[in-house]
Order: C-alpha cells, then structure tokens, then sequence
C-alpha cells in the first residue's frame, strides 16, 4: 500500500506521537500509613513533584497550549474541556503504597475530580468482593480524566490492582470505573461496573497502562463514555467474556487508542459507532456479538457502524489503525458499516454474521472527507486500506476515491454483493489512487450495479443478482469478459489468476489469551 497520506498528515499535525507513559516509580509522602486506606483524603505527587509529561508543549507567553485541531468522530476520544497541562497530583480517599488486600467492605469517594481508590508504589492491592462508589456533581473530568485518570474509581498509575468480583458505580464527570496509567495494571473479574456521566469509561486504560477482565458487566451512560476507552498514550486491554453496554452519545463501545482484543464478549452502542479506532492502534474480537447505532449528523460526511481514521487532535500516534473480527456478530442499526478515512488501515473479517439496517449505506467506504472535523487537509485526506474477507458474506457497496489505495481480498468462499463506485465527492482535484480487487477461485462478487476499479484479478464468479454474467472491460474499450448482465465492469486491468499473497492473515485469540491469576479464581 502507499502511504502518500503521511507526509500530509506530519505537515499539518500538532502532535504527531502519543504522550510516553509517566512512572510514578518513587515513594511519595503522605500524611497516614501506606499499608492500609486512607481514612482521610490524600494526595499523591508524581516523583520530585514533576507533572506527567504534557502532551504537548506550553504556548508563548505562559499561555494554556490551544486544543489540538480535529476532533473525534460523534464527540467521542478526546473529552470535554481545553487541552490538558499534566497533573501535579492526585487527590484520593484510600491510597495504597504497600502490598495489601481489602475484602467485604465499602469505599466511597464524595469529593471534586478524587480517586476512590490509587496503587501506586509498586503496590499490589487485592479488592475482594468490595463495593466501591464514586459520585461528585462538581468533578470537572476533562483531559485530565481521559489522560492520566484524574477522577476514576479505581486508578492504578504504578503498581498492580486485583479486582474480584463487588461493584464499581461512578455519578461524577470524569468517572471512569477501572483506570490503568502508565505503570499501572489492572486484573478484573466478575465485577459490576456502572457509570452514569461524560468522561466516564467503564475500563479504561491510557498513558501506556494494562488492564486484563474476565466476565465483567459494564455500562455507561454518558457522552465520550466508551464501555471500553482508552486514550493519549494507549496501553493494552484484553477482555474475556462479559457484556460492554454504551448509552451515550459518542460513546461506542469500543475506543481504541490502544491494542485491544477482546473475546466471546456482548459489545453494545445504543447512542454511537460500536467501534472507533484512532491512528496506530488496533482492535481485535473473537466470537463477539458487537452491534452499533450511530445518529445522522450535518458535521459528518456519512454515517458508520466502524471507524478508522486518524483526527490530528494527537489522541493516537499516525500509523496502521488495525481492526479484526474472527466469529460471532456484527449489526449495524444504522448509517454504513466500515469507514476508513485520513489513515492507513487494515480490516480483516473471518466467518462473521453481519446484520445491516434498511438504508445501509455502504458495506466499505475508502475516501477523503471534506474536513469539518479537522481530519486532515480536504482533497488530500484520502484513506489506505488492505481489506481482506475470509469465508465472510458481505452486501452493500464499497466506494473508493482517487486520493485512496484500496487493496480489497474476496477470499476462502466469501461473497460479496454490491458495487464498487469510484466517488470523487471527497478528492479535491484527485490523485493517483487505486481499487484493486481479487477475487478467489471459491469466491462471487454478485454486482448489483456498474462499477469502476483499477485492477481485477478473478479466479471466481462475478455475476449480478440475476446469475447473469457481467461484462468486463478496460478502460481503453477492450472487452475482457463479454456478459449478458446490464451491468458493467471497467478496469484499467484484468487478470483471470488471483494473487493472494497480499491479502491479510488473522491472528489468533491465542496470542492475546492471558491466564487469570489465581488471586481472581
């Protein structure tokens, strides 16, 4: 694939790499034992009472840095509030320095942007059936809550976090349920988490942080409040069983500025895209049930089910966004299925149940935007991706543009029906894109329309809905394939052999698959 994209977005992007995770790897000094909770709050200072590192630099004259350009899709990724300084510290209720575990009881935080609970120290800390709440109606959230967990429940910044079975409830702006940074991780199973305002992700992880679940239930209720969230600095997420609920608007139930692989688990967006993934990160899902409803809005050139793209606000270094689906089910409530724009990305789907709404507006679409979300610069944000279908049935129409790359794989008995249109709406003066399509000797494109590509290479069947054959001819008039269909075929090139060396391979949940520690049995 090319990558003529990235020297348009390194040109024009204020942040072009996500902030380092910051160690909080000194002792720090409070006013009560380190081996038990606080009974009073406390505050935590990073070492030698340094800031994390600022995602970006401050602005002349001692002024805040402005928020970066571009914004995340439906509100979702970077929160609400200008953009983040760091944090001086973290004022929480119960902080844990030494190894220690809390069983059977109740933590509660009532104050303004506080932790009820923080590992730090290289502490490992054991909640065993604990109930743990957290509500504040003057909590600010913000950055600073996405970024280094200002605010969350349970948040792990240097040390290791056993969360067994209990309940995590959150009524605060900033709310997250379980929030690993930096250093931080978080092993969790069989928990209840709920949170009910913005900025409230159900797991979260950010800054570089680790969070392992098995069969938690989550739910979130309000806005940029994925179910699960990561952001600046990313980390990883594994998750195992469950069920991930969003309510909110621009909460998908996936946000991923991180590597994330979750299996066998129920993923819902009521009020958003089911998943979002931002710039060089990746999502991978095993025999999940993930379902999408994203609203119709006027900023946006369409309306998707799945997300790749890059929003230049610096959330997500540039790079490859990877998304993979092996198993279970994908429904889209509304708008199109896969969008991929401003970025290099990589959509592999094996074997999965797709439910598509009436309109369905698209099956893929592989283009430029016109940059009413800062998305990189209009005429030149065009998208590159290598789709790949293995044994997978697909409907609605891919549509690619001329300042994209489209290598698009029908491949191990896949169909897809639909066209494939070349939509100029989104090049500006257009480039050198392509749409190559390879069609496998097992596999059908059924075209319900004419349609435009670069290059075809069919070991298969290409008919329309009728089982008619479909004409296939060049762009300079040569009639590759003379069908009896009243569509037509036109490509630059023709090939009846199907090179599948470039399509892409899955990767199995064996890789991800992490035995839970026996402290969680």
């Amino acid at each position: 694939m090319k990558k003529k994209y990235l020297a348009v977005l390194m040109g024009i992007m204020v942040t072009s790499t996500a902030v380092p995770a910051t160690t909080f790897a000194e002792d720090v000094s409070t006013t009560t034992e380190a081996d038990t909770a606080q009974e009073q709050k406390v505050t935590n200072e990073a070492p030698d009472g340094q800031a994390p590192e600022k995602p970006e630099g401050e602005a002349p004259d001692g002024q805040a840095p402005e928020k970066p350009e571009g914004e995340a899709p439906d509100g979702q990724g970077g929160p609400d509030g200008g953009q983040s300084e760091g944090v001086d510290s973290y004022t929480t209720v119960n902080e844990y320095t030494e190894d220690t575990s809390i069983e059977n009881t109740t933590l509660e935080s009532t104050g303004t942007d506080e932790n009820a609970a923080l590992i730090s120290s290289g502490a490992n800390v054991t909640f065993d059936n604990v109930t743990i709440s957290r509500e504040s109606q003057e909590s600010t959230g913000g950055n600073d809550a996405s970024f280094y967990g200002v605010g969350a429940a349970v948040l792990a910044t240097d040390g290791t976090a056993y969360v067994k079975g209990g309940s995590i409830t959150t009524n605060a702006n900033g709310g997250a349920g379980l929030f690993a940074y930096g250093n931080g991780t978080i092993y969790a199973a069989d928990t209840d988490i709920k949170t009910e305002q913005g900025t409230s992700g159900g797991v979260h992880t950010a800054g570089g942080g680790t969070l392992y679940g098995w069969g938690l239930n989550v739910e979130t209720n309000g806005e940029s409040s994925a179910a699960i969230r990561s952001d600046r600095g990313g980390g990883t997420m594994v998750l195992d069983g469950g069920s991930y609920t969003s309510n909110g608007i621009g909460s998908p139930a996936i946000y991923s500025t991180a590597d994330i692989a979750v299996n066998n688990a129920t993923l819902t967006a009521n009020g958003s895209e089911a998943v979002c993934i931002e710039g060089l990160n990746s999502i991978h899902l095993y025999d999940c049930d993930l379902t999408g409803n994203m609203s119709d809005q006027d900023q946006n050139d369409n309306t998707w089910t799945v997300i790749l793209y890059q929003s230049m606000s610096g959330d997500a270094e540039v790079g490859n966004s990877t998304f993979q689906m092996d198993g279970g089910s994908l429904t889209s409530q509304n708008g199109g299925v896969f969008y991929t724009t401003n970025t290099e990305s990589t959509i592999t789907l094996n074997d999965v149940d797709i439910n598509y709404n009436d309109d369905n507006e698209f099956f893929l679409q592989c283009t430029g935007n016109t940059n009413q979300r800062g998305w990189g610069q209009a005429g030149a944000n065009g998208a590159d991706c290598a789709f790949t279908a293995i044994s997978q049935d697909m409907q609605g129409d891919v549509i690619w543009d001329s300042i994209s790359d489209l290598d698009f794989y029908i491949t191990d008995s896949s169909n897809l029906t639909g066209a494939i249109l070349d939509d100029e709406t989104y090049a500006g003066d257009g480039g050198s894109g392509y749409c190559n399509v390879t069609v496998s000797k097992d596999s059908t494109w059924t075209v319900t329309g004419d349609s435009t590509v670069t290059s075809l290479s069919n070991e298969g069947t290409i008919v329309d809905d009728q089982g008619k054959a479909v004409t296939i001819q060049g762009t300079d008039g040569t009639v590759y394939v003379e069908g009896d269909s009243q569509y037509t075929i036109t490509t630059d090139s023709y090939s009846d052999s199907a090179d599948q060396s470039g399509a892409t391979a899955l990767q199995n949940w064996s890789g991800y698959q992490t035995e839970k520690p026996s402290t969680l049995s």
